[in-house]
């Protein structure tokens, strides 16, 4: 009778699937298993390394310390149970808890959200953009957007909130890189004659990721774009919108300070055609600084990327050629 090997422990993991919990890049892990023998413990011949829960508890701590200042040798003997490393001068030591002291409040997400967020707070760029780029092209924009980049984004600003003037480069490192992740993604070619949607922050509204995402989502759906950033001045926002005539103006606010529903409501009521066919958009408002009842007629509240792509969709003008939500696959790049 054959003998039959041990069957791997359920819980063990492939080093991608490892890579990204931890924030680091598989290359990272590979390059420390064949400098520091920080490695899986075991591994069956002819097969892909497997990390045991033991195994990446031992990665945390050397992640944890190495964030901290401690050379990654020095790192790696104490994660394999040697002397304990000395943090850097005037850092704060490590702690036992999951992700140690300068962690993010995550709570309860998946395992790529703490992967990015450890990136993100060891300023560790090219993992950071890899980590976006894997999650986008495995589960497309919405998804990733909606379970792992929007939770990490709030975990940032969090932090940020109650540590005073620190990780405000976590942020700033943390939304360019997911910028310049959204504006990787090629939108399909525009249906001919077919009115845009308009997107921009309202004056003096700096904070354009939400509606960057949206620009992404909408463009790879066929949806005519017009997108103008952050910070639109009124005069510009009418002449936008007068010169482009579009099916809806989406317009960001991330706080009450900024959010104007006197804008909205002239934006509203702006009007543009031959007389007796004259034609309005409408107006979408995004944002928490919004608040809860629109300021007008044609006026709609948006409150999610995926709900917000559905209400832009069913505005569709008759006959137009934009497809239906989900009838064109979302991939990454493709």
């Amino acid at each position: 009778m054959p003998t039959q090997s041990a069957p791997r422990p359920a819980a063990a993991l492939s080093t991608g699937a490892v890579a990204r919990r931890l924030g680091v890049s598989p290359t990272t892990l590979r390059s420390w298993e064949r400098r520091y023998a920080i490695g899986p413990a075991s591994r069956e011949a002819g097969r892909h390394r497997r990390w045991t829960p033991q195994d990446i508890a031992r990665l945390e701590l050397m992640c944890r310390l190495t964030a901290d200042g401690v050379p990654p040798a020095e790192a790696a003997r104490a994660a394999l149970g040697g002397a304990p490393a000395a943090p850097r001068a005037g850092a704060a030591v490590p702690s036992a808890a999951p992700g140690g002291p300068d962690a993010l409040p995550l709570g309860a997400v998946r395992p790529e959200c703490r992967g990015l967020s450890r990136a993100a707070v060891r300023l560790d760029a090219p993992t950071v953009a890899e980590l976006l780029e894997e999650v986008l092209a495995q589960d497309g924009l919405v998804t990733a957007w909606e379970e792992v980049i929007a939770p990490t984004l709030h975990a940032v600003g969090r932090k940020w909130a109650t540590a005073g003037e620190r990780y405000v480069e976590v942020e700033h490192l943390l939304s360019w890189q997911i910028s310049a992740a959204l504006h990787r993604i090629r939108p399909l070619p525009e249906p001919p004659r077919s009115r845009p949607v308009l997107l921009a922050c309202v004056p003096g509204e700096q904070h354009s990721l939400p509606i960057e995402a949206l620009s992404a989502a909408l463009g790879r759906r066929g949806v005519p774009v017009r997108m103008f950033g952050a910070a639109l001045p009124a005069e510009a926002l009418h002449d936008a919108v007068r010169r482009t005539g579009p099916r809806a103006v989406v317009l960001w606010a991330q706080s009450r300070t900024t959010a104007d529903p006197a804008l909205a409501r002239s934006v509203a009521g702006i009007e543009w055609g031959l007389r007796g066919a004259r034609a309005r958009p409408a107006l979408l408002l995004a944002g928490p600084g919004w608040g809860a009842e629109a300021p007008g007629p044609r006026t709609e509240r948006l409150y999610g990327l995926r709900s917000g792509l559905a209400v832009i969709e069913s505005l569709a003008p008759p006959g137009a050629a934009t497809p239906a939500a989900g009838a064109a696959p979302f991939a990454y790049g493709s």
